[in-house]
């Protein structure tokens, strides 16, 4: 089910497919020139690839597996996306998904599509055999429908640098002769990954934190020295975000994952929270701290909240209870439409994921380029033009926020000269200023590029 009770009488809708499509849909209410069946096309994936295979597990059992592969769009250059593993997978998830990759490499000027992909499964359940064979068996499924200059996949969810090792294996097997280094992305260092890869999506986070912070986002705030912070999420994004933020002065007060999580107003050494989820699995049971549920998490009190989890997170039914002062989106699309408008409502600003999570896309082109050229830059390079990047990219959508605000009233006599139906044009917050901004760059290049044939 993708629906969830917001109140006795209301209902809130969970698919992301549904939620990108209104994310989109508002930003495109303030472009009233842009004419609509090319706003249609734009939104629309291009294509979706579902692929079924069987493997021989290590329990000795023949299980089915269903893979998905979608491009959304492949305007502005080859589709770039992650491949998750995860029971909840499904075709509009990863339609999601891809979407916002999208809209997420053109707010960053990284001349990639979005894609996205995954496979139904519980990596938990399973053996590093059997997910090294499913792995194998989803790219060889795939085939030709991935490629180093058509779509790049990338980790995410339950995959790692090893996953992409054998992504990158299985490919170049297949495609004998070839410079295929840049067929995936997030590979390890010493088999033609990026350094600073690994750290990106959190340390992009922290650049665009704290150029939003200088700017005065939060009244009263130019930096993260004795802010306290919340994650939920404690996987590589949440997990390397805690000790980035902390080592800026941040103060981490609580951490969670899916077992649940644990609250300190004094703070949390990051360093030792990670040794204690080493050793025993889990957050919980922290010395020094209160163990709390992760819809208490999302409750606290604190400067900066950041999901770095999984979407929906962030809904109508807990907006509200929602205490920090600004949110941070490492996660994708952890925040529902009805949860942004209790946010705006109640000024709390959002830092959209389309924006603050885009470090990893960002370091994913460079170690793109980086193969394609058969070089290893330096992980000082590498961090500096990711801060120039994700700075400037923090500027734009900040800087696209005033300018929509300040232009309102012509925007609405635009939209009634176009006959653009819809209700009056509202002040908009930083997600709709960021989809402004990236739906403006790609119908830029379907335009000088012009519809086929």
């Amino acid at each position: 089910m993708t629906k969830r009770s917001t109140s006795k009488r209301q209902i809130e809708e969970l698919n992301p497919f549904v939620i990108a499509q209104r994310q989109c849909d508002n930003a495109g209410r303030y472009l009233p020139e842009l004419e609509p069946g090319l706003f249609d096309f734009l939104k629309r994936p291009d294509k979706l690839t579902i692929v079924e295979f069987p493997i021989a597990t290590s329990s000795g059992a023949v299980h089915n597996f269903v893979g998905y592969r979608c491009i959304h769009s492949r305007t502005r250059g080859p589709g770039k996306g992650g491949i998750r593993y995860h029971p909840d997978v499904t075709p509009d998830e990863v339609r999601a998904l891809a979407s916002w990759m999208t809209w997420k490499c053109a707010v960053v000027g990284v001349p990639f599509g979005g894609a996205k992909g995954g496979v139904v499964c519980d990596p938990k359940q399973l053996s590093p055999e059997d997910l090294r064979h499913i792995t194998r068996r989803y790219i060889a499924e795939l085939g030709d429908n991935i490629g180093p200059y058509t779509d790049i996949p990338a980790p995410d969810v339950n995959t790692n640098a090893q996953t992409m090792a054998l992504v990158y294996d299985t490919y170049d097997m297949m495609h004998k002769g070839g410079n295929n280094l840049g067929v995936v992305t997030g590979k390890p260092v010493h088999i033609g990954g990026s350094l600073g890869r690994e750290e990106a999506t959190a340390r992009g986070g922290l650049f665009t934190t704290l150029r939003a912070l200088s700017r005065g986002i939060v009244p009263g705030v130019t930096d993260l020295r004795g802010l306290a912070i919340v994650i939920q999420g404690f996987g590589n994004v949440g997990g390397i975000g805690a000790t980035l933020f902390h080592e800026a002065g941040a103060r981490i007060v609580a951490v969670g994952d899916s077992r649940g999580g644990v609250h300190c107003p004094d703070g949390i050494d990051p360093a030792v929270a990670h040794a204690h989820k080493r050793e025993t699995g889990s957050l919980m049971g922290l010395t020094g701290c209160r163990n709390v549920t992760n819809d208490e998490l999302l409750a606290l009190p604190c400067d900066i909240l950041i999901p770095a989890a999984m979407e929906s997170q962030l809904r109508g039914d807990n907006a509200r209870d929602v205490q920090a002062r600004m949110i941070v989106e490492l996660a994708n699309g952890p925040t529902t439409p009805e949860a942004d408008a209790v946010f705006n409502e109640r000024e709390i600003p959002v830092l959209p994921d389309i924006l603050a999570n885009a470090g990893g896309v960002t370091v994913s082109y460079y170690e793109w380029v980086q193969n394609n050229k058969n070089e290893q830059w330096d992980e000082d390079e590498v961090n500096a033009k990711l801060k120039r990047i994700m700075t400037r990219a923090a500027d734009g959508v900040l800087d696209k926020q005033a300018e929509i605000n300040g232009s309102l009233p012509a925007l609405e006599t635009a939209r009634q000269e176009l006959d653009r139906g819809g209700s009056p044009l509202d002040p908009v917050d930083l997600r709709t200023a960021a989809f402004v901004v990236a739906v403006e760059r790609v119908a830029r290049v379907a335009l000088d590029r012009g519809v086929w044939p």
